[in-house]
């Protein structure tokens, strides 16, 4: 890609932008949210078109009007936000670009017989003639790979593929990527997570504010470095230090179990206090604190107490009101409404204590409210009468976070609260977190990365199939016990 330019009105997103991929090369493309890199790869996948500039595969200039040519040219596009239709299977997604026909009808035999043999060689547990809309946010991303894997691409294109993925499952996708690889495929890779930038690619290019600022071998690098290119300045990767002053008992649970997710789970946090939750796929720890926030409905077993007092929400409004927030996974799927604006995004859940008179609602007091949020929180963003949608995905995360702020919460629940967001917006988001709980917010930090929990957290819980297996306090807590536990080792065969 040769001086690539794109500006959205007055807004400049790429200026001059240079990018080049080799056969059976993994190339990582690297910059904070908002710096281009989706852009660069929208033009590339045909989503968008450029202002200026030529893109060149095989020494042949291509011109791409939309994403079918870009695939009819070899790019497999393997985007962000997931592109499967939930009300298909997953076979049928597979070949939704090219569904293959035996006379008059879609061959709905053979579509399911190419998707077992993909998943068989990826040793991959799926049925193919499931329905996308059953299967979780990891797996989706599985499958997407795998369409990608199906066309046959040449080029393909992973917008941070692993956000949603466990250990094993990052392992699965990085041994795809390698066999890929050997078989001549060029990958881009865009990811947040440099130690996967670190392990599985080749080169880097980064992006920053739409100029590319570097690019170089991976071998000669190394994360702080990338990190310092990312946002302009060195990134402190240091645990978080801070005083910890602990209040009263504020959550209790007791033996909570549910049919199928969780079992005899038992902890407490105390005001001021950031409790880390841990595991890997399966672990059931999204559903455990999904059941305490009234989610799950009663459908489980066990006692709540929040300030010393019994409660059993049986819908989420219920545990809204006692004092409890929940900001969920996945952002794009279960936080955000695409369609609605910043402001509305920010305090939806406040909406209806800022009614009046019964009908109307407090327009001048929700602007306050939110703007006093936006202030705290350092969101970047233009007119807070722009869509959601208009902003980059760690400031997304912020107004999404400043919507259960306004409830005033006793307990904050945060799950995966750092998800698909750039190593710049989590550090804020890190600060964040420190703040509420010197402000006496009893927080629980619910995540998939070891070292997510080791940096900003005072102790953790390690579940192991719905099992709580043990916990680990200040210095124990190590990527390397962290992960013998949530693999079902044994709490006293660690100490011992």
């Amino acid at each position: 890609m040769e001086k690539i330019n794109k500006s959205f009105g007055a807004n400049n997103v790429l200026t001059d932008v240079c990018f080049k991929l080799g056969a059976g090369e993994i190339c990582a493309l690297l910059g904070e949210n908002g710096a281009g890199k989706s852009t660069l790869m929208n033009i590339l996948g045909g989503v968008i078109p450029a202002n200026s500039g030529k893109i060149i595969i095989d020494g042949e200039e291509k011109k791409f009007a939309n994403p079918v040519d870009s695939l009819d040219a070899g790019i497999g596009f393997i985007h962000q936000e997931l592109n499967l239709i939930n009300d298909l299977t997953i076979y049928e997604n597979m070949f939704i670009t090219h569904l293959p026909r035996k006379g008059a009808f879609l061959d709905a035999k053979l579509m399911q017989q190419k998707t077992a043999e993909l998943f068989e060689r990826m040793n991959i547990q799926l049925d193919p003639s499931t329905m996308v809309r059953d299967l979780d946010a990891s797996y989706k991303q599985i499958v997407e790979i795998c369409r990608a894997l199906m066309q046959e691409a040449s080029i393909i294109i992973m917008d941070e593929p692993t956000t949603s993925l466990t250990e094993p499952e990052i392992e699965r996708v990085f041994e795809m990527m390698r066999a890929l690889k050997d078989q001549g495929v060029g990958i881009i890779f865009i990811s947040h997570k440099l130690g996967e930038v670190m392990s599985i690619c080749d080169r880097y290019t980064v992006l920053r504010d739409g100029h590319m600022v570097a690019e170089g071998l991976v071998k000669d690098t190394d994360t702080k470095k990338l990190a310092a290119h990312m946002v302009g300045r060195e990134v402190n990767s240091d645990v978080l230090v801070r005083d910890v002053k602990l209040g009263e008992e504020v959550l209790k649970i007791e033996n909570l179990s549910d049919a199928k997710n969780f079992r005899n789970i038992s902890l407490s946090v105390r005001a001021g206090e950031i409790l880390g939750v841990t595991g890997l796929l399966g672990d059931g720890r999204s559903e455990l604190f999904q059941a305490v926030f009234g989610a799950a409905g009663k459908k489980y077993s066990g006692n709540i107490y929040l300030q010393g007092k019994s409660i059993h929400p049986s819908n989420t409004y219920q545990a809204l009101e006692a004092g409890i927030a929940y900001l969920p996974r996945n952002r794009k799927e279960n936080a955000i409404i695409k369609d609605m604006t910043i402001l509305d995004n920010g305090s939806i859940v406040y909406l209806p204590k800022l009614v009046k008179n019964k009908l109307f609602i407090d327009f001048a007091k929700q602007e306050k409210l939110f703007t006093k949020q936006e202030e705290e929180l350092r969101i970047k963003m233009g007119d807070k009468y722009d869509l959601i949608t208009s902003l980059s995905g760690g400031n997304q995360q912020k107004v999404v976070l400043a919507k259960w702020l306004m409830s005033d919460p006793k307990v904050l629940i945060l799950d995966n609260p750092t998800q698909g967001v750039d190593v710049g917006a989590k550090e804020e988001i890190y600060g964040i977190i420190q703040r509420l709980a010197a402000e006496g917010v009893a927080v629980i930090v619910l995540s998939s990365e070891a070292q997510e929990i080791i940096r900003v957290c005072d102790r953790t819980l390690v579940l192991f199939h719905g099992a709580q297996v043990g916990e680990l306090v200040g210095e124990e807590m190590t990527e390397t016990d962290i992960m013998y536990l949530a693999t079902g080792g044994n709490q006293n065969e660690r100490e011992a």
